[in-house]
């Protein structure tokens, strides 16, 4: 009995030192995964899906409020600049131009015979500058209302589509409210939204181009229009361009694309590399990554300058002491401790993606 229980304390402390070698074995072989540290040069260039819209894109209003009496185009329909789209029944501006004239006509008459006689000195100066004032008076409201006949038809602003009808013959609009939408039809502009980080770097952007779906293998070039100092509600940052065709099929507005952005190079004397933004280990005020080291499965921790994020999920460093090509723990860099040794997870095959397996 006393041998027996020899036998089994014995196997329970062999136990127990087995599990504290097999903890400290999987704490110390712990499997991370590791990423290559690259170069700025190799990020140099950023991407954001973007849209097509015309270059002119308005709504037409009459000026004044009437009636509709035709309307002369329809739905797509390709116009000229200056062409007669629709017009207002202008029976009441008619008739209040034509009082208007009849009223003007008399105070002209009237006011010419007072200047006239005030230049034989046949009149006082006062009778002459009311009749002066008078006759500007008239001629003003004269004008408005020629004005406002005139407004009673609609004409195209510049060349392009009708890109919907908003109102039929026959229905009462008020001043101002929209009876036609129209498109310009000239070169159209691509327009994407971007983030404060990238904004902020917007003096880097060399040049652009554009990519569609529906036109594989068309490469088109794009010219910067302009960036909108205000962000939406969205923290986004709107940003044109127009499409620079040679040739190539022409995009209609509102297809999809997605726009490439060039920039330049960094500035000289500044080692910027790119590294996954999980590799970054941020503790104490102070920005990190791990180090592994082949040799001997080892991994070292090396301060870095973190200079922005990207839009690729990897961020911009700069450090003295990391080499593009080196390669460092990309996950799990909250769980590793300085000096420890790791696995390296396995490459990815066809048969074992993420390499999990």
């Amino acid at each position: 009995m006393k041998r027996l229980n020899c036998f089994l304390a014995g196997m329970g402390l062999l136990s127990l030192a087995s599990c504290g070698s097999h903890t400290k074995e999987t704490k110390e072989f712990q499997t991370v995964k590791l990423d290559t540290v690259v170069t700025a040069d190799a990020q140099t260039y950023l991407q954001y899906p973007g849209k097509v819209k015309a270059a002119q894109d308005i709504s037409l209003a009459f000026r004044v409020s009437g009636t509709i009496r035709k309307i002369y185009v329809e739905d797509g329909a390709r116009i000229r600049q200056g062409q007669l789209l629709a017009e207002l029944d202008p029976t009441d501006y008619q008739v209040q131009l034509d009082a208007t004239e009849a009223e003007y006509r008399q105070i002209k008459a009237d006011a010419e015979r007072v200047m006239a006689l005030y230049q034989e000195n046949g009149t006082t100066p006062s009778a002459n500058d009311k009749a002066v004032y008078g006759l500007k008076q008239i001629t003003a409201k004269y004008q408005h209302h020629k004005d406002q006949l005139g407004y009673t038809r609609l004409y195209a602003p510049f060349s392009g589509f009708i890109q919907k009808r908003l109102f039929e013959a026959h229905e009462t609009v008020g001043a101002g409210m929209p009876v036609l939408s129209m498109i310009g039809g000239g070169v159209p502009e691509v327009e994407i939204n971007l983030p404060a980080a990238e904004y902020i770097r917007r003096e880097q952007f060399a040049n652009f181009h554009c990519t569609f779906d529906v036109y594989p293998g068309e490469v088109y070039s794009l010219k910067l229009i302009s960036i909108t100092p205000k962000a939406n509600a969205n923290q986004l940052y709107a940003m044109r361009m127009q499409l620079v065709t040679d040739k190539q099929p022409l995009p209609s507005p509102g297809m999809n694309t997605m726009v490439t952005i060039y920039c330049n190079s960094n500035e000289e004397g500044m080692q910027q590399l790119s590294v996954p933004s999980g590799a970054i280990l941020q503790k104490e005020g102070k920005a990190r990554v791990f180090v592994y080291h082949p040799s001997d499965n080892k991994v070292n921790s090396v301060e870095v300058a973190v200079i922005r994020p990207l839009s690729n999920g990897h961020s911009l460093i700069q450090c003295d002491k990391l080499k593009p090509g080196a390669l460092i723990v990309s996950s799990g860099v909250h769980h590793i401790e300085e000096g420890e040794t790791v696995k390296p997870l396995p490459a990815a095959t066809a048969t074992n993606v993420g390499g999990l397996l």
